[in-house]
């Protein structure tokens, strides 16, 4: 599978526009040591250029301008929604990032539901109140509200 790595808009550049073909966006204590690494496994074997971020943040901290920047040069995003996704305040503010991208630079979004519904991502985006970011809260649910309706792949033994 080869991605279409889009250039710029002069003739005689043949710089690539994106410097990702895919951002991944993941729980890390739900994914990482399972199926997001071997779907990064497998995307690199394909030779499709994928940033994964191996730092944990601690529940608080911000999330970087390098993680931001690399969400902005990507051409598309594959978002593993697991159970404690939306506990993640870094993973929230990726997702908004990710949802503000396709709106502004047309960033392809393909979700992968990781034993969990697009109705329990939805349910828990009008759940979500997190006291201390009241103000992100609404843009959170807004971006989990859109991804979870999008067409994605499900993951599950079975519901």
């Amino acid at each position: 599978m080869s991605t279409p790595r889009a250039t710029s808009s002069s003739p005689s550049s043949l710089t690539p526009r994106w410097k990702y073909d895919v951002f991944l966006s993941f729980k890390g204590k739900d994914t990482q040591n399972n199926f997001t690494g071997h779907l990064y496994a497998a995307l690199q074997h394909k030779g499709i250029f994928t940033f994964r971020d191996e730092e944990e943040l601690e529940r608080g901290e911000s999330i970087s301008p390098t993680l931001l920047k690399a969400i902005e040069e990507s051409w598309c995003a594959i978002i593993i929604l697991s159970k404690n996704y939306v506990s993640s305040t870094w993973c929230l503010d990726e997702l908004a990032k990710i949802v503000r991208c396709k709106k502004e630079i047309g960033l392809t979004i393909l979700p992968i539901f990781y034993y969990v519904n697009p109705s329990d991502i939805r349910k828990q985006a009008e759940a979500l109140y997190v006291h201390n970011f009241f103000e992100r809260t609404e843009t959170w649910k807004a971006a989990l509200r859109e991804v979870a309706n999008l067409s994605g792949w499900h993951l599950r033994d079975s519901f």
